[in-house]
């Protein structure tokens, strides 16, 4: 994230060198970021308790007796929204997956990473949840700080261990959720009704249960700095006309701490720390755009917060692009913009025809291995056997039969069975053979089409060859 340098207001750079959460000997910085309080972290509380309803929630909906949403990578089975998703749809899935992430980068060549400090399950689950939970607890920053440094006392113990019990029923909660849109919430239930034959199913619970909680009582910022991919992603999509979290230095410099009585000559910014100090991974968001910075929108609140007690205009740290801030310039729609624009809405166009055009049911026709055609006793009819397979993709059984198409004269006659019911979400295989009149053959390998009907409407078609003893002098 280089988008800055130069500028008077990053001093040497050399935050650029270092990450605020390490110390110079290696060791992690314990970040104890101040409750954040204003206009912002109002939204975005409003907008976390909507997702985590949905997030809650959306596992116990089902439609036609399925989840509504389900990512079932062991019987590789998916369900988005009620429609299933099967194997043979891997590059459906696939093309909507890659849809889905040229819309991030187009999202975030504009917007920055407004993602991550809005609807990011991680900083939802982290600022929203576990730091409240912390706060409510042990207190704010001082207090939590206080308390780290004091000696093992009863009213110490009982703070830690109120406070971790409380992270490790909420990650068990986690844990079961997430373990619903992989499995389903009914097998998750069936863990705990028959405990016994699902030992190795509760191990693995409980070991998702160990992770959620280390994430979110120790590991928690580092997340995103070291693991998550979509925070280095940022240094390449982002330009200088994209929207991020900016201080406005233009105005704030120099900056000049507030003295009672003393006329100031310096910019807006007082100097007073309260930006540094709310933020949720240590940065000084006044050194400029930086890699650590989740666009968690707490140091706006509390910078506004500061110029309206100095009676100052407010937005010294906000929303806006970086020649937005030198250069004063609105956001344009810029060529990359409409290239990336193009390029999803392609990719949207493509997905939406595959889905309309995406069969409810998929026959595969093959021809017996190393069968030949069979002449029949009245030495007018001709027969080929052939292995067929129904994959019915739909939540309801599907009455299926074959029909010969394009005016092919002739019969088809299923092994055993002269009926066929394809289970809901399930396939069948059975074996048929089709009938045609010798004089009927033009070939020796006759191209023909079997359409795939269900309560009369045509789901189908299957094109095979059928073979029989083509004589050269028909016409």
């Amino acid at each position: 994230m280089d988008n800055l340098k130069g500028d008077p207001h990053q001093g040497d750079g050399s935050f650029r060198d270092s990450v605020a959460t390490i110390n110079q000997q290696g060791k992690r910085n314990w970040v104890y970021p101040q409750k954040p309080k204003g206009k912002l972290y109002k939204y975005r509380t409003y907008i976390s308790w909507g997702f985590l309803a949905v997030l809650f929630t959306l596992p116990l909906i089902k439609l036609n007796g399925e989840p509504l949403f389900l990512i079932n990578i062991l019987q590789r089975k998916f369900i988005l929204f009620g429609v299933i998703f099967w194997p043979q749809d891997f590059f459906i899935f696939m093309l909507g997956m890659l849809t889905f992430m040229v819309f991030i980068v187009l999202f975030t060549i504009i917007f920055g990473r407004v993602f991550c400090g809005w609807v990011c399950p991680q900083t939802i689950f982290l600022e929203m949840v576990f730091r409240k939970i912390e706060y409510l607890i042990e207190g704010d920053a001082g207090a939590q700080k206080a308390l780290n440094k004091a000696p093992w006392t009863a009213e110490k113990i009982r703070k830690r261990v109120l406070k971790h019990t409380a992270f490790f029923a909420l990650s068990f909660l986690i844990a079961n959720t997430f373990l619903s849109y992989i499995i389903s919430f009914d097998q998750v239930k069936d863990i705990y009704l028959n405990l016994s034959d699902n030992v190795r199913s509760l191990i693995g619970l409980i070991i998702f249960t160990f992770v959620f909680y280390g994430v979110f009582s120790w590991f928690r910022e580092q997340v995103c700095l070291i693991v998550c991919p979509y925070g280095r992603l940022q240094g390449v999509l982002l330009d200088k006309k994209s929207i991020v979290v900016a201080y406005d230095y233009i105005r704030g410099e120099p900056r000049e701490h507030l003295r009672k009585n003393a006329e100031r000559k310096g910019g807006d910014c007082i100097d007073c720390g309260l930006c540094v100090r709310v933020c949720p991974t240590g940065i000084d968001i006044r050194n400029g755009t930086q890699l650590e910075c989740v666009n968690c929108t707490a140091c706006i609140d509390a910078c506004d917060g500061v110029m309206e007690s100095v009676g100052k205009p407010t937005d010294l740290i906000r929303y806006d692009s970086e020649d937005g801030i030198a250069k004063g310039e609105k956001l344009r729609f810029t060529t990359r913009m409409r290239a990336y624009s193009v390029v999803l809405a392609l990719l949207v166009g493509v997905l939406v025809f595959l889905l309309a055009t995406r069969d409810d049911v998929q026959a595969t026709v093959l021809r017996a291995s190393g069968m030949l055609y069979q002449e029949q006793p009245d030495s007018v009819t001709i027969s080929n056997i052939y292995n067929l397979k129904l994959l019915n993709k739909t939540h309801y059984e599907l009455p299926v039969e074959l029909k010969l198409e394009e005016g092919i004269k002739g019969s088809i006659k299923l092994v055993g069975s002269n009926s066929m019911v394809v289970p809901k979400e399930a396939s069948l295989e059975r074996v048929f053979f089709i009938y045609l009149n010798k004089a009927d053959i033009t070939e020796r390998k006759m191209p023909i089409k079997i359409g795939v009907y269900s309560n009369g409407k045509k789901i189908d078609v299957v094109k095979t060859n059928f073979l029989g003893p083509f004589m050269r002098n028909k016409k």
